[in-house]
């Protein structure tokens, strides 16, 4: 990824912290995380509506819908790491690469 996503992310960050509700009781992190939840649900509404596996509905979605969604997951799930530590980007970088090899040394 370059700069410019992680730079990105931690604007969306910002923001939400900027705007958080002080009512909210609680570790932001403990929300954020659960946010990837809500936004994992949101990609299965448009798997299904992509598709019309519900019949009541029918095809409700579209695979850009999808696309969206799946987006809106992983983005989620940056800002959520970059919640829970200041060495988000290298945390991924690392992981990323460990996958990568893990698949690869063969």
């Amino acid at each position: 990824m370059d700069d410019t996503t992680w730079l990105r992310v931690h604007q969306l960050r910002n923001w939400l912290d900027a705007h958080a509700d002080p009512e909210l009781s609680g570790d932001v992190r403990l929300w954020r995380v659960l946010k990837i939840g809500e936004e994992l649900g949101e990609v299965a509404e448009a798997m299904h509506g992509a598709t019309g596996a519900n019949p009541r509905k029918g095809a409700s979605h579209t695979w850009d819908d999808v696309h969206t969604e799946l987006c809106d997951v992983i983005v989620t799930g940056m800002i959520a790491l970059a919640t829970c530590t200041p060495d988000a980007e290298k945390l991924l970088d690392e992981r990323l690469q460990r996958l990568v090899d893990r698949v690869t040394w063969s």
